[in-house]
């Protein structure tokens, strides 16, 4: 069995192409489930199968709960992200960061703006041990690496389109 390693230090190095150059895509489908809606009943499932999750709607939100919503998996994504990139900025300083966490807060709510609903994110970096100046130094260069961080403060390149 071979050992778990990180990603290699070539993915720091920058592109310099002119456009967009995917190194992994995925796609999730989300069926409606027993309530015939996404949300509320829904079942994720990934297109090589590694995800399946039963979607419901928090009892916040006036459901049963039972299982996980898109709020936890986008403060999952963002939080594992957030990690991986801190971690390969610290691996490449000459710092070991064992105990390391992050911790992504995501709120469903209100938008003031059309009246309608937003997301609103807090990312928490834990760094034990870490000189406070290194530490703060080591997280701005990680919100200019992690693309979760990227997308958050200036947006995503996003189509929506019908497929019939």
């Amino acid at each position: 069995m071979s050992k778990l390693r990180p990603p290699s230090q070539a993915l720091l190095d920058k592109y310099r192409g002119g456009d967009f150059r995917p190194l992994y895509t995925t796609s999730v489908t989300v069926r409606g489930g027993e309530a015939a809606h996404g949300r509320a009943s829904g079942i994720a499932i990934s297109d090589d199968g590694e995800l399946f999750v039963e979607l419901r709607l928090p009892v916040e939100l006036g459901g049963k709960g039972g299982g996980t919503n898109p709020e936890q998996l986008f403060a999952a994504g963002y939080a594992a992200c957030f990690h991986g990139a801190l971690s390969m900025l610290a691996e490449r300083s000459g710092l070991s960061l064992p105990d390391a966490s992050v911790t992504a807060t995501v709120s469903f709510g209100r938008d003031p703006v059309d009246g309608l609903f937003a997301l609103k994110a807090e990312v928490n970096i834990h760094l034990p041990g870490v000189a406070r100046d290194v530490a703060e130094e080591l997280v701005r260069n990680t919100e200019r690496l992690c693309p979760y961080a990227k997308m958050a403060q200036g947006g995503i390149e996003s189509v929506v389109a019908l497929t019939q």
